[in-house]
């Protein structure tokens, strides 16, 4: 979206946390000193007063965790309960790191006190953004001007796609008038509610009528040279023209548009995480791996004793899979079929009616006794934490895929790989292996289109009780 319109309400929320963060601070004092709550009832103003360098870390600890939760842009919050729940989200985030922060530094702050700090923080940011929401929703202006009346060239499948993008944001200042098409089926008629006022031929007089500030033409890729006349009549008119790319067929999950040398390029492929995001879960990965590497090494040095005495052959099956964007590499895992398992494969696999491969059996003879065990509480899955230190995967995300079955992917399906590929994800979760990730890319699909650290720690959490359960695995 333009971002000369959602600047100011970005800097708008960037300094009000600002402000709010240190006053919710200061407001935590005067309820410590004023509530006669907890074992030593209410404390003298001196005693709970806050250090600077306490507030210089809060504003770190919160700012940097709103960041992260993407709560300070606009296009990611258009919805209240999915602002409600980032910045409740971020705020949690940001206490527990404060909390740590005091418990090396400033032990003689309560942890009452902390929590009257992240209620009057949150109080403050909630009413703050309400009033905001208010606000936009009752203006009749743009910020900054009047708002813009936008028409569409183009009443076609990637026209009526940029009307929901222009509905959606219609708080930010838009306002769609309606389509403008070539069609004489569509002339007269409404998409989705919004009329087709006429021909793109009458865009001067609709331009002059409707009082006009924007034309986005989303007109197909076979309509080229039509596009260009009508660019150049546009450039005649006081209008700001966008134009959208018929790229919906082509792009993986997230296409990013941006200038290099001069030229516009739209990339199809480039990773969904990116930027500190993307460096957070690296880091997430990385010591959350590390520890529990080291907590479960007696488990390991177990199982690979079992699995040495109970059949012949090596201790580690090493099988290619495929990672983000397609990349192959070794994943890791404990044996737990005979050694030949892999030869055997043709023999255990069964093709359903609609020509699709199911691979794994619940009663797979291939499987040794120590394996039934070590796979029914997923115990042969926990190797592939030297595959998260390595960087070849992450803790949560889709499972990485074996090649033979990518190979049989519609294109729609290889958009699970737009993101590191993990040992446990939204799939596992919600099925395991009752559901073979190759024909439920949907669940995997979800967690693509709404990847947050949040999502990836609720699976962490939810991921012992399935494997306790022992749901689904075989």
């Amino acid at each position: 979206m333009q971002k000369y319109r959602l600047m100011p309400l970005t800097i708008s929320l960037l300094v009000s946390d600002a402000i709010f963060i240190p006053l919710g601070l200061f407001l935590s004092s005067v309820l410590r000193s004023s509530i006669p709550f907890g074992t030593s009832g209410a404390l003298s103003f001196e005693n709970v007063s806050i250090p600077w360098a306490v507030y210089l870390a809060a504003l770190l600890c919160w700012m940097g965790s709103m960041a992260l939760n993407k709560a300070y842009n606009p296009t990611e919050i258009l919805r209240w309960y999915v602002e409600a729940f980032k910045v409740g989200t971020a705020g949690v985030l940001a206490t527990f790191i404060l909390g740590g922060f005091l418990y090396f530094s400033y032990r003689q702050i309560s942890r009452l006190q902390i929590v009257y700090s992240y209620l009057c923080i949150i109080a403050l940011i909630f009413a703050f953004r309400l009033v905001l929401r208010v606000y936009y929703r009752i203006s009749k202006q743009d910020r900054p001007g009047t708002r813009q009346k936008v028409v569409i060239l183009g009443a076609g499948t990637v026209g009526e796609r940029v009307m929901d993008i222009i509905n959606d944001h219609a708080r930010w200042g838009f306002n769609f008038v309606g389509f403008l098409d070539d069609d004489p089926m569509k002339l007269g008629t409404t998409i989705g509610g919004m009329p087709v006022l006429g021909e793109i031929d009458q865009i001067e007089e609709i331009v002059e009528s409707q009082n006009i500030s924007e034309v986005w033409v989303a007109l197909p890729a076979r309509a080229y040279n039509r596009m260009k006349q009508v660019i150049t009549r546009l450039e005649a008119l006081p209008v700001r023209i966008y134009v959208v790319p018929n790229y919906f067929s082509l792009a993986l999950v997230r296409a990013r548009a941006e200038v290099i040398g001069g030229i516009p390029v739209i990339g199809l492929r480039d990773p969904v995480i990116q930027g500190p995001e993307r460096s957070f879960k690296r880091a997430f990965d990385l010591v959350v791996g590390g520890i529990g590497l080291l907590l479960i090494s007696p488990l390991l040095l177990l199982a690979a004793a079992a699995i040495k005495l109970d059949s012949p052959g090596k201790v580690f099956f090493l099988q290619e899979r495929v990672g983000e964007n397609g990349a192959l590499f070794r994943m890791v895992k404990f044996r737990t079929m005979v050694s030949n398992a892999e030869v055997e494969q043709q023999k255990v696999n069964i093709q359903t009616p609609a020509g699709e491969i199911i691979h794994k059996q619940k009663d797979d003879p291939r499987v040794t006794r120590v394996g039934r065990f070590l796979r029914r509480f997923s115990i042969d899955e926990f190797p592939q934490l030297f595959n998260v230190i390595k960087g070849d995967m992450s803790l949560v995300g889709p499972r990485p895929e074996l090649p033979w079955l990518v190979d049989r992917y519609d294109s729609w399906q290889r958009k699970r790989f737009a993101v590191p590929q993990g040992i446990t994800g939204w799939w596992q979760i919600n099925g395991r292996s009752d559901k073979p990730m190759h024909l439920n890319t949907e669940d995997d699909l979800y967690y693509v289109y709404n990847y947050s650290l949040w999502l990836d720690i609720l699976i962490l959490l939810r991921t012992p009780l399935v494997v306790i359960q022992g749901r689904g695995a075989f």
